[in-house]
């Protein structure tokens, strides 16, 4: 069992609080700062056929339950299953041997959308030792019920639903009156910049030794191994203008076997540079924003992903999600499952 509470970089700034995220055994959860949590579930790990559903529910007294489904779209194997059926692709849903209707999925994105009754039907299943099964022509996929109620009740508890009738799983007497209603998406206004991408800088260059020293003094050797171990004249600064008392500087922060780094800070154009630093783990900039994409595992199918945005005065943490579980369901991964929100202007 995990339990992530998924905060920003210490350097950054967001506009509220990031939401939770939770694994236990096959399923998983991510909450989000408005209360919107989704939970995922995947084949068990010893299953060949790749098979993942998300079931999503808003925060708010009343809200329901929205169930999808994905088919593995990671290997030839689970590419070739889908090929080999009618588009849309139409599955027979079976809990303990009990047809439960059809899905249709689309081959574009392998995904199909689950009727209320069949989310009903699956919640239910999940409190309880159940076989379930998405099936075409000769063709299962077996949704593992491994840890769905434990991810399943941390819903109820992170939306406020414990005890209450529309609980999931530790249902109450009481209606839903004082669950908690949705927070506002935090609106954050994007500023207008100078520079639309980072590039070389000669004029930081000819500043290393000191702009080296000034970044260094605002993280570790541990978070940005190659600002410390570099000589000055090793280190290769890029840079983009943000207005004219603002400028954005990045350096390869590290490297790994199949991720690696880039630090960004905002600092004045002139000594003393005071360094704000936003991440150490950046991938890119452009057009006012800074992001981050850094895969879980060298097969590339789960990825974290961030990103910052500039509102004319800081760098605000904007975005924050994973793409679920390491299950071989495709490139990338599965789903987006953010922790963070926002509506940028």
């Amino acid at each position: 069992m995990a339990l992530f509470v998924m905060t920003a970089h210490a350097g950054a700034t967001g506009p509220s609080r990031p939401g939770i995220q939770f694994q236990h055994g096959d399923w998983e959860i991510a909450c989000d700062n408005t209360g919107t949590c989704r939970a995922a579930g995947y084949q068990a790990d010893d299953d060949a056929h790749a098979v993942s559903v998300l079931l999503t529910r808003k925060a708010g007294p009343g809200t329901t339950v929205a169930g999808q489904l994905m088919l593995g779209q990671y290997g030839d194997d689970d590419v070739a299953m889908l090929e080999r059926l009618p588009d849309p692709a139409i599955l027979q849903m079976r809990i303990d041997g009990k047809a439960l209707g059809t899905v249709s999925v689309s081959h574009e994105t392998a995904i199909g959308q689950l009727s209320a009754e069949q989310v009903v039907a699956l919640i239910a299943s999940l409190s309880r030792q159940s076989r379930i099964e998405f099936l075409a022509a000769d063709d299962t996929w077996r949704l593992s019920g491994d840890g769905a109620s434990a991810v399943l009740l941390k819903m109820d508890d992170v939306q406020g639903r414990i005890g209450t009738r529309g609980a999931l799983v530790r249902k109450g007497p009481h209606d839903e009156q004082q669950v908690p209603a949705a927070q506002p998406m935090p609106l954050v206004h994007a500023a207008n910049v100078l520079d639309h991408a980072t590039t070389p800088s000669p004029v930081l260059q000819r500043q290393a030794a000191t702009l080296q020293k000034q970044l260094a003094a605002t993280t570790s050797a541990d978070d940005c191994a190659n600002l410390f171990e570099a000589r000055p004249d090793e280190l290769s600064f890029e840079a983009a203008r943000l207005d004219d008392g603002h400028w954005l500087v990045s350096v390869t922060c590290w490297q790994a076997a199949y991720n690696e780094g880039y630090a960004f800070w905002v600092i004045h154009p002139q000594p003393p540079f005071d360094p704000v630093l936003v991440t150490t783990d950046g991938s890119g900039y452009a057009d006012g924003g800074i992001a981050s994409s850094q895969k879980g595992r060298g097969l590339g199918d789960c990825l974290s992903s961030e990103r910052w945005t500039w509102d004319g005065r800081q760098f605000m943490q904007t975005a924050l999600s994973g793409s679920g579980m390491c299950k071989l369901m495709a490139p990338g991964g599965a789903w987006e499952l953010p922790t963070l929100v926002t509506e940028i202007k």
